[in-house]
């Protein structure tokens, strides 16, 4: 590490709905996502198999991998509305992520139990926010990164949104956590349109991991790709560790 930065590039994102007035009945669950990655992965070989990927398919890299536009064919994704093409695609965009040296975590927030538990529930998003922030660091920390800081890459979505989460995001790492320590971890707004590799595979995780919840018995095989990267406890539990399920 060099400047008192870690090794380590934490990418956000989410999946579903942070509301609470209108729970969609199909997916009534918030997951936000946590991919941890070392910054010579990044640099080496994720962002590399990424932007080849989109060159191959696409011609050009200037293409952001959405989850919800490739699952739905739209947008640059029109052309997989052929389902030879698409199988193609879809299997080796999974490869892709199968390969990727990342470690994730993962929280999911049952907005119904939610509502029904407290007369006054937290924003979903800042409360998976926290149990994601808490074991991002527990995993750092089992790493060696002591004191150095690791800096947590989500979207910008609006002004007032993203004031209210940077405010919650200090809060947290000021100590408003379980433990009640500081946590060694800095916020960066990203805009919608910069192209981060490592924000669109936070990005394509999301939602087959909600769905792994939400659908157990259903096959779901980008979860399953993802099964060996979840943060576990040494005895390789993952529920609790790097997949957080509240209430």
């Amino acid at each position: 590490m060099t400047d008192g930065f870690s090794e380590y590039l934490v990418f956000v994102d989410e999946s579903g709905d942070h509301g609470l007035d209108s729970i969609d009945p199909g997916y009534p669950i918030f997951v936000l996502a946590f991919c941890v990655m070392r910054k010579a992965d990044y640099i080496s070989h994720i962002a590399p198999a990424v932007q080849a990927f989109k060159f191959k398919h696409f011609g050009h890299d200037n293409v952001i991998l959405h989850e919800r536009d490739v699952r739905k064919d739209i947008g640059a994704f029109a052309f997989l509305k052929s389902k030879e093409r698409k199988s193609a695609f879809l299997d080796e965009l999974t490869r892709i992520v199968a390969a990727a040296p990342f470690t994730l975590v993962c929280s999911v927030i049952r907005k119904e139990a939610l509502k029904q538990r407290y007369a006054n529930p937290d924003n979903p998003y800042h409360v998976a926010l926290g149990f994601g922030l808490e074991r991002v660091h527990y995993f750092l920390q089992a790493q060696g990164t002591g004191t150095a800081k690791s800096h947590v890459m989500v979207e910008r979505r609006g002004k007032k949104e993203d004031a209210e989460l940077e405010l919650e995001f200090r809060r947290i790492c000021d100590g408003g956590n379980y433990n009640g320590e500081q946590l060694p971890l800095e916020i960066v707004f990203v805009d919608k349109k910069a192209n981060l590799p490592g924000l669109q595979l936070a990005d394509l995780v999301a939602r087959p991991v909600g769905m792994s919840i939400l659908r157990p018995e259903q096959p779901n095989r980008a979860f399953e790709v993802l099964d060996g990267k979840f943060y576990t406890s040494p005895g390789g539990k993952r529920m609790g560790w790097g997949l957080k399920c509240f209430p």
